[in-house]
């Protein structure tokens, strides 16, 4: 039996993510404006979803910043929140990034 705690932070998590993912590791790059000039990094996906994703990316980021997230795999670019940061591991930080507007193939998986 789950006890309250267990269930509020179950329904935490599923509000945060905004729906369900899947584990996958798809290339990305994740690029933003710094001043006059437009930054870049590339990492992975730990997993995805419709609106967004868990990423290990080199490059420590503000909660709030805007990105552009380009999909290595297709080249589909969309615009993007970084909604969350975690840990930063030997291959970067833990980076959960919430898509906006993003096209329905952009992972090049269906939903």
């Amino acid at each position: 039996m789950e006890t309250v705690n267990e269930v509020n932070a179950a329904a935490r998590v599923k509000k945060m993510r905004g729906g369900f993912r899947v584990n996958s590791r798809v290339g990305i790059a994740i690029e933003w404006i710094d001043g006059e000039k437009t930054l870049r990094a590339e990492g992975y996906t730990m997993d995805i979803g419709p609106k967004g994703c868990l990423a290990i990316v080199p490059q420590r980021l503000a909660v709030g910043q805007k990105l552009r997230i380009i999909n290595l795999l297709g080249g589909a670019a969309c615009p993007a929140l970084l909604i969350w940061r975690g840990h930063e591991g030997s291959k970067g930080w833990e980076l959960g990034l919430e898509l906006e507007n993003a096209p329905q193939d952009f992972w090049g998986l269906e939903f």
